[in-house]
């Protein structure tokens, strides 16, 4: 029986196709800028809708366990407006199971990639800290991939593709075409903030590797890419697109 520490969330009448591990970074601090930050919220919210509305369900888990908070410029509350058109998200953070989904996360530690049928990264400031050099969560994307379940990370969660390895050693990225926040977005964040922001940045370092193919859309335009059971959106605008790609492959396999 699935009981509600588990988090799963299933909103119909109709069985469940079955079940996706969504993975948020716990918080951190940018040590760049010195500010919390969290998960993006729409990286979540929008999956999430997809997600439900396909009939799957999901789990919400994140890097340490315990209670998980959004970037503040995700937030469609926040003073900034930023976000305020994401009325997704703004829905969501009326139900009293959200916030509580939020505030009670287990770790990437206690799930094994046997108990679901995808997993699905979103990213957010933190990730750039949380995720590259996790082997716990390297080891548990790479599991995914190896049993050949459909794997996807979103924005600045695909950090994490900078590193992970195959049981054979070779980096899962190897032979793959994928995608990650741009170079050219990062620009635009730091020119309006008048700052650096990130630690590094994410399609430079992946250009750095050999036999691999990074690709980007124009900014901020919704892009994702499918490659094999490999899944990788651009940015807090792809995911709603990842999320699509990943439940046509689930469907995909339950109409068989």
């Amino acid at each position: 029986m699935i009981t509600e520490s588990q988090q799963y969330v299933h909103f119909h009448g109709a069985p469940s196709k079955g079940k996706i591990l969504m993975v948020a970074s716990s918080p951190a601090v940018s040590g760049q800028t010195g500010w919390p930050v969290g998960f993006w919220a729409s990286e979540l919210t929008h999956a999430l809708r997809v997600f439900k509305e396909a009939g799957f369900d999901i789990e919400l888990v994140s890097t340490e366990g315990g209670e998980i908070r959004m970037d503040a410029y995700s937030d469609p509350t926040d003073a900034s407006g930023y976000s305020a058109h994401d009325v997704i998200t703004l829905g969501y953070l009326q139900q009293d199971w959200f916030r509580e989904m939020l505030r009670n996360t287990r770790s990437v530690a206690q799930v094994s990639a046997a108990d679901y049928d995808a997993i699905y990264l979103l990213g957010g400031q933190a990730p750039m800290y949380t995720f590259r050099g996790n082997t716990t969560l390297e080891n548990l994307f790479a599991s995914f991939y190896a049993a050949g379940k459909p794997s996807a990370a979103v924005c600045h969660a695909t950090t994490l593709l900078l590193g992970v390895r195959l049981p054979g050693g070779e980096l899962l990225v190897h032979g793959k075409t994928w995608t990650g926040f741009a170079d050219a977005e990062e620009d635009f964040v730091e020119q309006a903030m008048g700052m650096k922001i990130q630690p590094y940045r994410i399609e430079t370092e992946a250009r750095k590797l050999e036999g691999t193919a990074f690709r980007v859309a124009p900014p901020f335009v919704a892009y994702a890419i499918a490659d094999g059971n490999l899944i990788t959106g651009q940015q807090q605008n792809s995911g709603e697109a990842a999320a699509r790609l990943l439940t046509d492959q689930l469907n995909a396999r339950v109409a068989h």
